[in-house]
């Protein structure tokens, strides 16, 4: 018999290799990660630079557009991972977001209400003032603690950008840590900005080498809109991601979209060529044998037809809210990614 569970009411069933007619049955859970492309609300912060989004700002950011806005990305995140859990996500970062209030917004939203999202935000030094954050579910993971890590440039001190958020929590019975990262971007050119990007990583390797100190079996994942792709230095190198299970050594992390970005799956388009950007990295405990505790399953683009541009030019590009300066009440330019990790039932 196998006894009644509370944490996760859907069951994965798979069939032994050895045992060709006895299923193992597995808790399974969803873990996201999504830009929300300027989600700013209608106010303005005389502490930051969102004259943008104002209602009377080049936008023209009025309370109908942030509610679209809410509606849309409600939308989505209530989408993912469906098909593994009628609760979706049991955790997903964000990032994009202009302060805790647009999250509140968010998870109040009647499509998502149910699932009383709780939030984990700090304010960030970035200039337009946008932050990253942290959205879970309790009855799949309870915060223990939580810190937020600015990136500074000793070359640069006046340059400021989004900080780097950790979140520790229990997740039936085990530790899980959970980075989450927004890097600089590559506006002046990928070559030129990237030691900006090596920086965050080195940052964000930090924070993992100290989480690896103290549990050398710590499950820790990386999650962002890293601005490279899996195979650039900042992931590959600094970071230590590879791309497949057996090249990961101690102290190593996997890289659960190289698979995606080697098969031409992209979360964004730029000039007619896909980058994967939005990435989701776990510890070496999560590609164990031990199915006792949460391993890794599979990875996901979720790349829906009704997030993509239908025409045009960037057909089959990820629909914006803006472009061009035209509002187009679209989603985000980035698609959304998740994971999905089980734990076998005994």
């Amino acid at each position: 018999m196998i006894r009644a569970i509370n944490f996760i009411s859907v069951f994965c069933f798979l069939t032994s290799s050895i045992f060709a007619q006895e299923k193992v049955a597995y808790k399974v859970a969803c873990v996201g990660f999504y830009n929300l492309e300027n989600l700013f609300d209608i106010y303005d912060d005389p502490k930051t630079n969102d004259a943008e989004y104002l209602p009377d700002g080049a936008n023209l950011w009025d309370s109908t557009k942030y509610a679209n806005k809410l509606n849309n990305m409600s939308t989505v995140i209530a989408d993912l991972g469906k098909d593994v859990s009628p609760d979706g996500c049991a955790m997903i970062g964000v990032c994009e977001i202009e302060n805790k209030r647009v999250l509140e917004d968010l998870v109040a939203m009647p499509i998502l209400k149910d699932r009383n999202y709780k939030i984990v935000h700090y304010d960030s030094p970035d200039v337009r003032g946008v932050d990253v954050g942290f959205l879970y579910q309790e009855k799949y993971f309870k915060v223990k603690n939580s810190a937020s890590y600015h990136l500074t440039f000793a070359d640069e001190p006046t340059y400021f950008t989004r900080d780097q958020l950790i979140v520790t929590g229990d997740m039936d019975g085990e530790d899980v840590s959970v980075i989450v990262g927004h890097w600089p971007s590559r506006r002046g050119g990928q070559q030129k900005s990237e030691p900006r990007r090596i920086e965050a990583a080195q940052l964000a390797r930090r924070i993992i080498d100290s989480l690896l100190t103290a549990n050398p079996s710590a499950k820790i994942i990386l999650m962002g809109d890293l601005n490279d792709d899996p195979v650039n230095a900042s992931v590959a190198q600094y970071i230590r991601a590879r791309g497949q299970i057996s090249k990961v050594k101690s102290g190593d992390m996997f890289n659960t979209m190289y698979a995606n970005y080697k098969s031409g799956n992209g979360t964004l388009a730029w000039n007619d060529a896909w980058n994967l950007f939005d990435q989701i990295i776990v510890s070496e405990s999560f590609i164990s044998n031990d199915a006792s505790t949460y391993i890794y399953h599979k990875a996901v683009v979720y790349n829906k037809e009704y997030l993509k541009q239908i025409d045009g030019n960037y057909a089959g590009y990820p629909k914006r809210t803006h472009a061009g300066g035209v509002y187009l009440n679209g989603y985000s330019d980035h698609f959304p990614t998740y994971i999905v990790i089980k734990k076998e039932v005994n």
